[in-house]
């Protein structure tokens, strides 16, 4: 039993792909927490597609042991965060559970925008950070240059950072060594009562929600009554452990530990990230600080591309919510896409993985309708409602204001991009506030824009403006008011709620005839002409006509009289007007799946 004195729980926080998982391997291996035959790339990675896409989506834990150089035994407690911005949530949920931070700085990339991001996040929490520079052993790597950034951008002093390479293993044992002596030992540990934090949770079919969490202070036992301190729920010790890294039984968790916790609950919504597990017979009288609920931002609705495998995706979701807090979903119907479900998401990546995980793992062909953001709506009445669904938005007669949510994003990008950047955040509705810049070749813009405009193309477009070398970082900032309004396509006078959109009216008419014109590509031709209608309440503001088949029923003329070809004529004329009057459109599966892949 290693004395809490020198036990040291840290976290490893950079921007994507600049070698988190890699170094968290390496240390792996020289702790030698896992054998060499076991080693594989990536292991803390479970998931296919964090491996696949080079991301860490999932928080993971691992205590290692380690001998230091003055000959004492010391206990590391890693947890390897994700580095995506839609997993912020995340990763401060992992800072709070920790008292220091290993800063990944890329050699050959720099500062970038979310390096700056989790360094103030880390900063704030109050841990102490050690930047490392990494991939030092790249031919593209300017140790100079980055070390300039570190002290410029981060304020921190660049002799304090470790050269190291996670690939090859350069300055390992530097870091090991700096973690037992520039770290604190565990903090809080001398409150009265037991308190843990709860940063994580999985569930297990067979045991139920799995919490994984760092005692802060007293012990947790095995049998114990546990108290959720957000909503007083009690729940008891069926099984509690430390990651080595696969789960490892132990009869005790003591302060300063970090492990996992089998408490029994079914519903992982019941385990609030965040929230502060006590013991039942003597509870502490105030949680640990920083608890928040986490709210979805990004709306969609999911519908299955065959009818009949409604049931199956309502079990799939059920079983993602299980592993996955953050996502929500409500059942909604569609008169053009049938059954679905109204999903809410932390932000698109969330959104794209939990699609591809639902393709993949559970084998489900769908239709994703365009995402939304959650409108805060002020009624001519007085009341103020929250609507993320265009077809909720009350009449417009009955509005007062319509508020958006805004973010602030740092976008770090090449010098010679600034114009092009600044013409995307001005089509985007946005405002550039500050402009710094970080060296000869870079530039950080802190922009004001509406969350709604970010959703589907503007990571695309800031990648291609600045030839992939862009970044960006955002964080939520207030609402503000804005001219919205929802707009309907309309397909022979009948509105199609799948294509109901909340746009901004500058923006109603380019994206009306923008729709029009798939969808006059895209529907096949009737006996009689189709109008294809963008309308705000009641007035058309893009319109495009698909013509009708014609048949020629003067084929059997040859010759005679013009008047004959003329009454067949007539008569055609009008069987389609009649036909126009009684007539509706069956708009095909293959039509909305175009479309709404295309405008997603």
């Amino acid at each position: 039993m290693v004395e809490t004195q020198r036990i040291r729980n840290f976290c490893i926080i950079a921007h994507v792909d600049h070698g988190k998982t890699t170094l968290s391997d390496r240390l792996l291996e020289r702790t030698q927490t896992v054998l060499l035959r076991e080693m594989k790339d990536q292991l803390l990675d479970s998931m296919d597609l964090e491996r696949e896409r080079g991301i860490t989506i999932k928080c993971h834990p691992v205590t290692m042991k380690y001998r230091a150089q003055n000959g004492q035994d010391y206990l590391f407690n890693l947890i390897d965060t994700p580095g995506h911005v839609d997993f912020a949530y995340e990763v401060s949920r992992s800072l709070a559970a920790c008292e220091g931070a290993l800063l990944l700085i890329d050699a050959s990339q720099g500062v970038e925008a979310q390096t700056l991001a989790n360094a103030q996040l880390a900063d704030a929490q109050g841990l102490t950070i050690i930047p490392v520079i990494n991939k030092v052993d790249l031919p593209s790597a300017d140790i100079k240059r980055v070390s300039n950034q570190i002290e410029e951008i981060l304020a921190i002093p660049a002799e304090d950072a470790i050269h190291a390479s996670g690939k090859s293993g350069i300055g390992v044992d530097e870091i090991l060594e700096a973690v037992v002596h520039r770290l604190p030992a565990p903090r809080w540990t001398d409150y009265p009562k037991a308190r843990a934090l709860i940063f994580d949770s999985q569930y297990d079919s067979y045991r139920g929600v799995i919490c994984y969490l760092r005692v802060f202070s007293g012990t947790l036992s095995l049998n114990a009554g546990l108290l959720l301190m957000s909503d007083q729920r009690k729940t008891q010790v069926k099984e509690l452990g430390t990651f080595i890294p696969a789960p490892s039984p132990k009869p005790t968790l003591s302060e300063g530990e970090v492990g996992y916790v089998v408490t029994g609950i079914r519903d992982v919504a019941d385990i609030k990230i965040g929230d502060t597990l006590t013991l039942a017979e003597s509870p502490a009288e105030e949680m640990l600080p920083g608890y928040k609920e986490v709210r979805p931002m990004v709306f969609s609705g999911l519908y299955p591309l065959d009818t009949s495998d409604y049931e199956k995706l309502k079990r799939s979701v059920g079983k993602l919510r299980l592993n996955d807090a953050s996502f929500s979903f409500q059942a909604e119907t569609s008169v053009a896409l049938g059954f679905g479900f109204r999903c809410g998401f932390l932000g698109l990546l969330h959104m794209e993985i939990i699609q591809e995980r639902l393709r993949r793992e559970y084998e489900l062909d769908l239709i994703s309708t365009y995402p939304s953001v959650i409108y805060r709506v002020t009624l001519t009445a007085g009341e103020v409602i929250e609507v993320d669904n265009p077809l909720e938005l009350p009449d417009p007669s009955e509005i007062e204001k319509i508020e958006e949510p805004t973010i602030i994003a740092r976008i770090h990008a090449p010098n010679q991009s600034i114009g092009d950047l600044l013409a995307l955040v001005t089509e985007k509705r946005g405002t550039c506030s500050n402009t710094e810049t970080i060296d000869e070749t870079r530039v950080m813009l802190t922009c004001h824009l509406p969350l709604n405009e970010i959703l589907v193309d503007f990571n695309d477009r800031l990648k291609s403006v600045t030839h992939g070398y862009g970044s960006m970082d955002y964080d939520m900032d207030e609402y503000s008011e804005a001219s919205l309004v929802r707009m309907e396509i309309l397909v022979n006078a009948e509105p199609v709620d799948a294509f109901s959109t909340i746009v901004h009216r500058d923006k109603a008419e380019s994206r009306g005839r923008t729709l029009c014109a798939k969808l006059k590509e895209i529907l096949p031709r009737q006996l009689f002409k189709i109008a294809l209608q963008a309308a705000i309440g009641g007035k058309v503001i893009a319109r495009e006509t698909i013509s009708a088949m014609r048949k020629d029923v003067t084929a059997k003329c040859y010759g005679g009289d013009i008047s004959r070809k003329r009454k067949l004529l007539d008569k055609q004329k009008e069987g389609k007007k009649r036909m126009k009057q009684i007539g509706s459109v069956n708009i095909p599966q293959e039509a909305f799946v175009q479309i709404l892949k295309s405008s997603n």
